[in-house]
């Protein structure tokens, strides 16, 4: 997430890895969610090792990231997006700290839709982090954002990986990790000069999925919540999973501007983010304690099983939500098509 000044109150109770039962409990869905804890520690871990060095945009740890995200993409059997020959978009822009010029790739992946080809659904999350910052009396230097946003990502691969399988999309998916979130929304931002906007119906980013939020398991927190129908859409979706999306309940921090969904939202999508972690009393945000092991691999793989369940309508042409209010103080009603 882009950064906010955090509010350090109390840590977090520890959250175990162990793992756990993966599917919400759904008496009226008729399949199962194949979405597994074994491929979300996977994605996870691999992302926030090490290896990656804290994935700062323009650097040699992010580029490993890339070809990770790249290789996933090509496994699952995703195209490319519009005439882009490989899964990335390329560019470059300037470091307003240093003007050094930066070139980054966000990473696209396309899911072609069946009746309704022409019309876009985004699923989104930021794969760059820190870096590297070497701190005096810190041993660790290494910014592995694991929370921020490794989890978001390996939200991203599953939500690929399933929707392939399940193959019922009836509109077209584009699976975005966007760079330089950390930077500016650098990522998402040159993404959203590039696509007719009327075209996208709607954006689905993850940001900050492995921690149990506020108001308790099985549950998430939707950015925006009263600037478009999104939220009640997902809501009516999940009815009878046990599963629960409240509104942002952090208004003053502004977190629906302060991720990627913000660029797609200033061209009018309904572009919202999902979140889990209590950003208010998070000691791990923007540290070098995110670690993978401090995350919860069943909040991570319930919340992108609600994801999927919540989402249904949306990506099967079912329904549309209405686009995105940026004025304060409105109630959009729901509508279907």
């Amino acid at each position: 997430m882009k950064s906010i000044a955090p509010i350090v109150l109390v840590l977090l109770l520890a959250i175990s890895c162990k793992k756990q039962p993966t599917t919400i409990d759904n008496k009226t869905a008729s399949v199962t969610y194949e979405i597994d804890s074994n491929t979300v520690r996977k994605h996870l871990y691999t992302l926030a090792s090490d290896e990656m060095e804290g994935r700062g945009t323009g650097t040699r740890g992010i580029e490993k990231a890339a070809v990770y995200i790249e290789n996933e993409f090509k496994r699952i059997g995703l195209a490319t997006f519009q005439d882009l020959e490989t899964y990335r978009q390329t560019f470059s822009f300037e470091n307003r700290r240093t003007q050094e010029k930066i070139t980054a790739s966000n990473i696209i992946g396309v899911l072609e839709g069946k009746s309704k080809r022409d019309e876009f659904v985004v699923v989104s999350a930021h794969f760059d982090h820190l870096g590297i910052r070497k701190t005096t009396g810190k041993l660790d230097s290494i910014y592995n954002g694991a929370n921020d946003d490794a989890s978001g990502v390996t939200g991203v691969l599953a939500l690929a990986e399933y929707f392939k399988n399940k193959g019922t999309n009836e509109r077209t998916i584009v699976f975005v990790a966007f760079t330089g979130e950390e930077m500016g929304l650098k990522g998402s931002t040159h993404f959203g000069k590039g696509i007719d906007a009327n075209k996208f119906v709607a954006g689905i980013n993850l940001e900050m999925i492995g921690k149990t939020p506020s108001f308790g398991p099985n549950t998430a927190w939707l950015t925006g919540f009263d600037r478009s129908d999104f939220g009640k859409i997902i809501q009516q979706n999940l009815e009878g999973t046990g599963y629960q999306l409240y509104p942002d309940p952090y208004k003053k921090f502004n977190l629906f501007f302060r991720s990627d969904n913000a660029s797609l939202a200033r061209l009018g999508v309904p572009s919202h983010t999902f979140s889990t972690t209590p950003i208010d009393v998070d000691e791990d945000y923007h540290q070098v304690s995110d670690e993978a092991a401090t995350l919860n691999m069943t909040v991570i793989t319930q919340t992108i099983q609600a994801v999927a369940k919540g989402t249904e309508s949306i990506i099967n042409g079912v329904a549309t939500p209405t686009r995105v209010v940026l004025e304060e103080n409105s109630t959009p009603k729901m509508r279907s098509n």
